[in-house]
């Protein structure tokens, strides 16, 4: 993985020191290298710049590359795992490569096929294509969204980067926050898929690329995942045999690599699962790599541990403490937007102390979208089970389970949270659409409305954040189980929004690259072709995935509750950080922002440190839209 910036304009030369400087913020990404091209030949002028990690083609793989008569320039960012298979291809039909880079293959598939190139390429990626000839730029992002690529574009430049912050340093590029992607935001816990916290900068969407040339830019979709028809087998060992063959080779290409790899163990299934196929494939001892907590119920250490002496791994553990938030603004600034999923917090600190030992790393990434493993995707078949229910038995419900709820802390608090949860969504709303945003929102309508000052409510539109969910699953209509279609939705949202977001700036911001069997484009197609009940069979999540994952790892391992990559931050703000939640969300300079009025923050503090409510995750969004702003508004 690498950092990647450049510019276009229509009017005015390219200056090469504001190339080094926008690739310059991006060095964590790429601290092996760097590289300049400059076409200031003719309108419209082109500038790429180029931050490499050197993983493959040590020696010869220098960016910007350029193909054999320097008519097109590239600058990429992520792995091609089929480069080599596509290589050899192209050279029997008397292609001349001058590396032995997967950047350089992408040249030449172009110069073949253009714009279809984008089908044959199988790995993570986002570049930019510049066609000298034809003054014409192409820019790609690859299938499930796992490298960024930022624009901004108006009628005199198109500045692009890996990052925000490349294209925010561009002078001529405008910084003006879009308050209506606050109010998402705070919905989600991230800012628009297609969009950014600034009025005019555009995220290039998974699976799309764009073209800009005298006919100005378009945007196009190249790849879309199917859920139909249903693969048909004989019988569950035929199913089983097929989706370890596909994993086999998903996770192979993923250790192709010049420099040392590991594996993010986290001790659940899918990074269980995906350290034993390493091990498999591996002549030597797989380095794995685990973070935990002094709290012992959002710890998974035990279990990565004993999967780590079951399959005899190299194993390295780390415990996280309340301390790190110390280095809070500095996570703040590598995230470049607003960010609200803890879980970064030990995601940034496992690849910091992986980076230590390896290059690359593999993880689990992907398997709970893929093979029905978050357990709202039974209370969406639970939710279609009791549509007819009458709504004062969930209120019955809820009101039994509430006390329980002031009563417990950290995870037991979490489970009955969630139940309370499904319960008041089941008694507040009709349409699955609406009870499936509650379920996945940080603030909800009425929260907002209770929070905004009436001049921030005046300028944004509370119900359209919640009406983008809500219009996602209405269009996923089409796919009849309801599962199926949830996972859809959350690749679509979530994934790309969050979770893909926190891995690949955890790994880049210590120099590491990620890289995700579970998420290769032919696996997740196989997964999403196989008949639902091999995902989800009654209340059994995973269920084909723990049938072969079974094969390998203990039961004991497998068929324990979901923990998911909690970290203990309702904890913190009751004990730790009792202090300093107040101090930074009560401050003067954060109430002058004149978004939230002053009352209703004490009293989301108050009621969580008296233990009235659990508003953890409501006061983790918040704190980071302050430190976001401080970082990036107040300098």
């Amino acid at each position: 993985m690498c950092g990647i910036a450049g510019k276009i304009s229509f009017n005015d030369n390219i200056d090469k020191k504001l190339l080094e400087n926008m690739v310059g913020v991006l060095r964590h990404r790429g601290p092996d290298d760097k590289g300049i091209y400059l076409d200031n030949s003719s309108k419209p002028f082109a500038g790429l710049a180029h931050s490499r990690l050197s993983i493959i083609d040590l020696n010869t793989g220098h960016q910007p590359m350029s193909n054999e008569n320097e008519s097109l320039w590239i600058v990429f960012n992520g792995e091609i795992y089929n480069f080599k298979e596509l290589g050899s291809a192209l050279e029997k039909e008397g292609h001349v490569f001058k590396t032995k880079s997967d950047t350089e293959v992408i040249l030449h598939l172009y110069e073949k096929y253009g714009e279809d190139a984008l089908k044959f390429l199988r790995g993570a990626f986002s570049f930019a294509l510049w066609d000298k000839k034809n003054k014409r730029l192409f820019c790609a992002r690859d299938r499930i969204g796992k490298r960024p690529f930022y624009y901004y574009y108006n009628e005199n430049i198109f500045v692009f980067g890996s990052e925000l912050k490349a294209v925010t340093h561009d002078p001529e590029v405008k910084k003006t926050i879009k308050l209506q992607n606050i109010d998402f935001y705070l919905s989600y816990g991230y800012t628009p898929i297609k969009e950014s916290i600034y009025e005019d900068i555009k995220k290039l969407p998974p699976a799309h690329f764009l073209i800009l040339d005298k006919d100005g830019l378009r945007e196009r979709q190249y790849w879309s995942l199917s859920y139909g028809p249903k693969i048909i087998k004989r019988n569950i060992d035929e199913y089983e045999e097929a989706l370890l063959d596909m994993l086999k080779e998903a996770t192979k290409i993923r250790m192709i690599s010049d420099v040392p790899i590991g594996m993010f163990l986290s001790g659940g299934v899918d990074s269980s699962l995906v350290t034993a196929l390493m091990s498999q494939l591996s002549s030597g001892r797989i380095k794995t790599f685990t973070i935990g907590f002094d709290y012992e119920d959002y710890s998974e250490i035990k279990y990565a541990r004993k999967v780590a002496e079951h399959l005899g791994t190299d194993h390295s553990e780390f415990i996280v403490k309340p301390e790190i938030l110390k280095i809070l603004d500095k996570l703040v600034w590598h995230y470049n937007e607003p960010y609200g999923d803890s879980s970064c917090l030990p995601s940034y600190y496992v690849a910091k102390e992986t980076r230590e030992h390896v290059k690359v790393a593999l993880n689990g990434d992907g398997g709970d979208e893929s093979f029905a493993g978050y357990d709202r995707y039974k209370g969406a078949r639970l939710s279609e089970m009791l549509d007819l229910a009458p709504k004062f038995m969930f209120r019955f419900g809820e009101l039994a389970l509430l006390p329980i709820a002031h009563l417990v802390d950290g995870k037991k608090k979490d489970f009955f949270s969630r139940r309370i949860n499904f319960m008041q969504a089941m008694r507040r709303f009709s349409s699955f659409p609406e009870r499936y945003t509650y379920w996945m929102g940080y603030f909800t309508e009425e929260d907002k409305n209770g929070l905004y000052t009436d001049g921030f409510k005046d300028a944004v539109s509370i119900k359209q954040s919640s009406r983008w969910l809500i219009d996602k699953i209405c269009s996923s209509q089409d796919i009849n189980n309801i599962v199926d279609r949830m996972m859809k939705v959350d690749i679509d949202t979530n994934l790309v929004g969050d979770l893909l977001v926190k891995m690949d700036i955890a790994c880049m911001a210590n120099s590491l690259e990620g890289r995700s069997p579970l998420l290769d484009h032919k696996v997740m197609e196989f997964a999403a072709r196989l008949p639902t009940n091999l995902k989800l069979r009654s209340m059994t999540s995973k269920f084909l995935l723990k049938k072969l994952a079974s094969r390998f790892i203990p039961k004991e391992v497998l068929y324990r509750k979901k923990m998911g990559f909690g970290v203990p931050i309702g904890q913190w703000f009751k004990n730790e950080m009792r202090g300093y939640i107040k101090e930074v969300l009560l401050d003067e300079r954060s109430l002058k922002r004149g978004y939230f009025k002053k009352e209703v923050i004490q009293e989301l503090i108050d009621d969580h440190q008296n233990g009235v409510c659990d508003n953890k995750y409501k006061l983790w969004a918040l704190l980071n839209l302050e430190l976001w702003h401080r970082v990036f508004i107040d300098d």
